[in-house]
């Protein structure tokens, strides 16, 4: 796979952590943040990879 695929790859799965954070947020705190630092590795991740 090429940079830019794998960098396009972790930024979907960012945003998909990034909305199962949000909608968790009533239900599960814990899970909720849980999530949300799981997408700033990813993001930190694919900025780190490109």
């Amino acid at each position: 796979m090429s940079n830019s695929v794998i960098v396009a790859l972790l930024l979907a799965v960012a945003g998909f952590l990034v909305g199962g954070a949000f909608t968790m947020w009533k239900n599960s705190r814990v899970l909720s943040v849980m999530l949300g630092v799981c997408a700033v590795l990813a993001v930190v991740g694919a900025v780190t990879w490109w």
